[in-house]
């Protein structure tokens, strides 16, 4: 397993988004382009074969035994990558309802339990809410994905001042994300970082 993360480090990646950057480049043309409510991404590794299957086991195999193993992935990168502030607050994202009476779990949530455990960081119950369902984001491009991730999640309070964890199974385009961090933010946090399993290339 160590082996997957440290080969998902070369090249480098930007430090805002986790993208891979071409050569030379300081940061990826899509953070460039548009403005993020978060501040930094650490991921594990890319999501691709191979190391897509430790996601997939969790996601459509509901394989439990891989939370614990993503978590300590992205534990490993954060690492590698620069410590945490000291008094992050970690928050998963919040899966739909659809999703939750297909698996029965979030998989974002269950590496989350695991990673605060990794990383010894509080771990908050609750705190982010989905305001409204979303359609399946994989037949989206990156428009509407974005569109669809606007005002999707409410703060319910707790966390002005705090540095804040965001922590997701997969980043595709960083939508989710950014959403869940613009909550934050409004709410008051200090600064949010992301921390994901997987980047998609």
């Amino acid at each position: 397993m160590p082996g997957i993360a440290a080969r998902a480090e070369v090249p480098p990646r930007c430090r805002r988004c986790a993208l891979r950057l071409r050569p030379g480049s300081p940061h990826c043309a899509a953070c460039l382009g548009a403005p993020r409510a978060f501040s930094r991404t650490v991921a594990a590794f890319d999501y691709a074969p191979p190391a897509d299957t430790l996601v997939l086991m969790l996601k459509t195999r509901l394989r439990l035994s891989m939370a614990p193993v993503l978590a300590r992935l992205i534990a490993a990168a954060v690492r590698r990558d620069g410590p945490l502030p000291d008094d992050a607050l970690l928050v998963a994202i919040p899966a739909s309802s659809a999703s939750l009476r297909q698996r029965g779990m979030n998989p974002a949530a269950e590496i989350a339990r695991s990673l605060a455990a990794e990383l010894e960081l509080p771990l908050a119950h609750g705190l982010l809410r989905r305001l409204r369902e979303t359609p399946r984001q994989t037949a989206q491009g990156r428009r509407a994905r974005r569109l669809a991730a606007q005002g999707l999640f409410h703060c319910t309070g707790g966390v002005h001042g705090r540095q804040m964890v965001v922590v997701d199974d997969v980043m595709t385009t960083g939508s989710t994300a950014d959403a869940a961090a613009a909550a934050l933010l409004a709410a008051g946090a200090a600064g949010v970082t992301v921390l994901v399993a997987a980047r998609t290339p």
